[in-house]
């Protein structure tokens, strides 16, 4: 029998065989496209180049990449761990065919690897043909049912609907008809009774879809309609864990050597049993929590896949976007740990050796940021842990009284108040709610989210119109070299977004560099003989420039002159090589662990996030001050390498960005000792940063660190700053030669000064306590004692404490005082006045507070008050001991 990985490593050496290139996966967290947060198809990264915006060389190409689906059309996570087929992360085998092969040659190789090299019975297989679509005025896919009828017989090639073979990613972009392939794996007496084709994309556990092979021939527009793309794609995806639960034989991809491994572990630390058969002569409970103990443990190996890859790839758990998806699905395995596995401790963080293991040489960023990964997760499951027990326990109370009113949803307003305050997701709550057979009103919930986002609103939706076309054709960037260049308008598109509208453009040669890596884009002008335009900004899609705009030429026809604004782009390249050099500096002060986790670059600011685990000490961060400086003043040039291959950068010495996509080629950039992959804007010698200086540092999440920095004149304007700030000083005491030592005696003897005022006060307090206590006032057995007096509001709290001391029984004290203009009511009961009299000294004050257009409270003893009205101060205090006689 093959193992997942002889499986995985056969796909790919069969398309090496037919002439595909074996290219790296991409990284499951996608951070330059707009419109995805994850990389949910094998097609995602080779985006650009089916929308014609980038060269296909090489044409042919097969790979196995990781993907995520949890969210929008394809949302699998209701499925997860409930069946034996759905999960989160999963591997998508695929072979891709840029402007050449198309059906005929993607199905005759689909058939003969699945044949010829896996040895599936070709009797157990299905395959579907989209049935056409009158209204888009697309007809049946004959073509590829003639090609599958040279396999197949006709009872074998099924019709299927646009929901079903018409592959969309998203409502706009690259799509076509698809034929799918369906495996029947039942045993013989259920084939005999029903054929396969009748259960295909029917949800059959045990006749599943294993391939899909997409003929990628139109780009849908925003309008809804189609046009075709300027090449025909071939874009296929292998389910990876469901082929290799058909070749070894199971009935579950959990029961294959993908996730055993993981479970095992699972059942080593939870003192659990997976797949444990009930005794006979057990009662239905006994089965009931088997079912539950497996759901958990499959929830939990498919989680734990996801979040591992995901902050390998860079993406840490957050409180938004892609963050949020990561934050949700480890909060959803800790919570089926904790209530099915009883774990009330951290746990998934511990089963990260054994995944590493069984899939860290197929993956080498996995063994990579390890110690990143287990401590991220471990801090993540505690912080959840300290909140699920009282949620869990809330939402069981919500849930009982539910049962109680005969009702069967919990109200949405209560499952918000479960999401705001202990951090249950939504569809965690409609979790077990749905174990105990009872619904969540969705529609409040999103009320009241609604209500939030508009209370805290920082982005609004964007629209997009078609691009206009004006010319095809790549766009060329040429930043590297220019800050100038002549160029024309290729397309442009306008965009509304929080009811302003702006347009975005391409231009066939830029030297504008578009955001990326971390690093902001360039601004400027267009500019030729009838107008200027400003480029207020400079985005990156599909891997092309795209420039901002507020206004559209009047010829968008015309010839300009690309200008990128100089002093802008100048100190911003110069913050970027100071990263490079600050990454180098803090590896050789810390240790080779450290790692980049991101970085913001502007004109102005020099942000870099990197992995390690405890505050940087001051004496450290002044070394890696220190040699950065003197990697300055070395004056190092940027040596460059473009173009060059991906095996040739590594063995140079560059530093990659585990998480950052790479192509077939890379750009190196070296400083001196600094050796980095990147495509960004650099200063021509590392003298031109002038000079580094560390802001701060912080800690930004679990493990991860984040320093920030200035260069240049920054640091110039920084240190006029200070020399005039201590030249101030230096005139406040008397122009002193040893400031250091003046300052130091200032402070010891304002300390000596403070403690001897204390002193004082503390006399006085003592004094004026002992003197109205000597006037207390009898008034219906009660001691009254009230006075208004010109205290600070910590003496007048000293004051009455003082007098009921003085008197501890019977005593109502009420204080009026002014300081710095303001009126201040404080009252004192003693305990008996509380108890006996039921009298509370908070209600009280917040009454008579009114007269002074104030307000407070406090304890039923003692509590204060402040207003702005001290003219009605006295009638305040007379009012307190008008309430204790009511």
């Amino acid at each position: 029998m093959m193992t997942a990985n002889e499986i995985r490593d056969s796909y790919k050496k069969f398309f090496e065989s037919k002439g595909h290139v074996i290219v790296p996966s991409a990284p499951m967290v996608i951070k330059d496209d707009p419109t995805l947060m994850f990389t949910n198809a094998g097609m995602n990264q080779w985006k650009d180049i089916i929308l014609g915006t980038k060269e296909p060389e090489p044409r042919r190409r097969t790979n196995s990449q990781k993907c995520l689906r949890v969210s929008g059309k394809h949302n699998d996570l209701e499925e997860v761990g409930h069946d034996t087929y759905h999960h989160t992360m999963f591997e998508m085998l695929g072979n891709w065919s840029f402007g050449d092969y198309f059906k005929e040659g993607a199905i005759d190789y689909a058939w003969e690897f699945l044949v010829d090299v896996l040895h599936l019975d070709p009797a157990d297989l299905y395959v579907t043909v989209f049935e056409g679509s009158p209204e888009e005025n697309i007809p049946r896919d004959d073509e590829a049912a003639k090609y599958w009828s040279k396999h197949l017989p006709e009872d074998h090639i099924i019709n299927g609907n646009k929901h079903d073979n018409f592959w969309e990613m998203g409502d706009t972009g690259p799509c076509g008809p698809c034929s799918e392939i369906h495996i029947d794996s039942r045993p013989a007496e259920e084939k005999a009774k029903k054929p396969g084709r009748e259960l295909v994309n029917m949800d059959d556990p045990q006749v599943i879809e294993i391939w899909n092979i997409v003929f990628m021939q139109f780009n849908r527009k925003s309008d809804g309609s189609l046009e075709p793309l300027a090449m025909n794609v071939i874009d296929t995806g292998m389910g990876f864990e469901r082929l290799v639960r058909m070749l070894q034989g199971k009935n579950s991809n959990y029961d294959t050597d993908i996730f055993q491994p993981i479970i095992k572990e699972i059942e080593i630390h939870s003192g659990k049993k997976y797949g444990f058969t009930t005794p006979s002569g057990k009662d239905g409970k006994a089965a009931d929590n088997q079912e539950k103990i497996d759901i958990a443990m499959r929830v939990i190996a498919d989680h734990l896949r996801t979040v591992a890859f995901s902050i390998a790839d860079g993406q840490l758990p957050g409180n938004a976007k892609a963050g949020y998806v990561i934050r949700r699905i480890l909060r959803r395995a800790v919570r089926y740990a904790y209530t099915f596995l009883d774990q009330r401790h951290a746990f998934m963080f511990k089963l990260l050796p054994v995944l590493i293991q069984e899939m860290g040489g197929t993956y080498p960023e996995l063994p990579a940021q390890q110690e990143l990964i287990s401590r991220v997760m471990k801090e993540e499951e505690d912080s959840f842990l300290r909140t699920l027990e009282k949620g869990i326990q809330l939402l069981n109370g919500d849930m009982e009284e539910l049962r109680e009113q005969g009702k069967t949803q919990l109200d949405g307003t209560k499952a918000f108040r479960l999401f705001d305050t202990y951090g249950f997701p939504l569809d965690l709550t409609e979790l077990i709610c749905r174990e105990n057979g009872l619904s969540v009103d969705e529609q409040g919930f999103n009320a009241q989210m609604t209500k939030q986002k508009e209370r805290a609103r920082n982005a609004a939706a964007v629209e997009n119109s078609d691009w206009v076309v004006l010319k095809e054709g790549e766009q060329e960037f040429v930043g590297y070299d220019y800050t100038e260049y002549e160029c024309n308008i290729t397309r442009y598109r306008k965009v509304t977004q929080k009811k302003k509208s702006f347009y975005e453009v391409m231009l066939d040669h830029t030297p504008f560099y578009g955001e990326m890596g971390g690093q902001v884009g360039d601004q400027g002008v267009l500019v030729n003989e009838a107008e200027t335009i400003d480029v207020i900004d400079t985005k990156r899609e599909n891997n092309q420039s795209v420039h901002i705009i507020r206004t559209l030429p009047k010829d968008p026809n015309a010839g300009f002159m690309a200008c990128v604004d100089t002093d802008k782009r100048t100190a911003s390249a110069a913050n970027h090589t100071a990263t490079h050099l600050l990454d180098y500096a803090l590896k050789k002060v810390l240790g080779d662990h450290v790692e980049q986790k991101g970085s913001y670059v502007s004109a102005d600011t020099l942000r870099f996030d990197f992995a390690h685990f405890q505050k940087v000490t001051d004496e450290e961060l002044r070394e890696v001050e220190r040699l950065v400086n003197r990697l300055v003043r070395e004056d190092h040039p940027m040596d460059e390498h473009r173009d060059t291959p991906v095996e040739e950068a590594k063995k140079m010495g560059a530093v990659a960005l585990f998480g950052e996509k790479y192509g077939d080629k890379v750009r190196v950039v070296r400083f001196g000792p600094s050796c980095e992959f990147c495509g960004g804007i650099h200063a021509k010698s590392t003298g031109c940063i002038g000079m580094f200086k560390i802001l701060s540092e912080s800690s930004v999440a679990a493990g991860v660190r984040r320093i920030e920095a200035m260069t240049g004149q920054k640091c110039e304007e920084a240190m006029y700053t200070l020399e005039d700030t201590v030249r101030y000083i230096k005139g406040v005491f008397n122009n002193s030669k040893d400031l250091k030592s003046t300052i130091e005696k200032f402070i010891e003897e304002n300390a000596q000064m403070k403690k001897e005022m204390e002193s004082f006060r503390s006399q006085a307090v003592d004094r004026t306590a002992k003197t109205l206590a000597e006037r207390v006032q009898t008034v219906n057995g009660m001691n009254v004692v009230k006075a208004v007096i010109p205290v600070q509001p910590a003496s007048a709290k000293d004051i009455v404490f003082k007098i009921r001391e003085l008197i501890p029984a019977n005593l109502i004290c009420v204080i009026g005082s002014v300081y710095n203009d303001k009126p201040m009511l404080s009252v004192m009961l003693s305990e008996d006045m509380v108890k006996e009299h039921n009298l509370n000294a908070g209600q009280m004050v917040r009454e008579a507070a009114k007269l002074i257009q104030g307000g407070g409270g406090g304890q039923p003893h003692y509590a204060q008050a402040g207003g702005k009205n001290k003219d009605g101060l006295s009638v305040a205090v007379d009012k307190v001991v008008e309430l204790a006689n009511l």
